[in-house]
C-alpha cells in the first residue's frame, strides 16, 4: 500500500528533522500520486523547509515510491 511506503521514508526522515526541532506529519495521498504533508515545529517557519521538502521529503519518498508525482507543504 502507498500510504504504508510513504509513511515509513517519513519515518526514517524523522530523527534527523527532530534533531533540529521540527517534524512532518503525512496528511493525504491524492488518487493523482501527490503527497501532501505538514512541516511543524521548527520547519514550520524555516527559510530552508522549501529545501527540506524538494531535495530531502520529496526526493526520498520517489525514490521509494515511484508511483508517487509530487510532495507539497500544507
Amino acid at each position: 500500500m502507498i500510504q504504508e511506503r510513504v509513511k515509513s521514508v517519513l519515518n526514517k526522515m524523522r530523527p534527523a528533522l527532530q534533531a533540529d526541532g521540527g517534524d512532518v506529519e503525512l496528511v493525504e495521498i491524492t488518487p493523482d500520486g501527490v503527497v501532501k504533508v505538514k512541516l511543524m515545529g521548527a520547519c514550520s517557519g524555516c527559510m530552508m523547509s522549501q529545501m527540506t521538502l524538494k531535495m530531502g521529503i520529496e526526493k526520498a519518498i520517489k525514490q521509494e515510491v515511484p508511483e508517487v508525482k509530487e510532495v507539497i507543504s500544507v
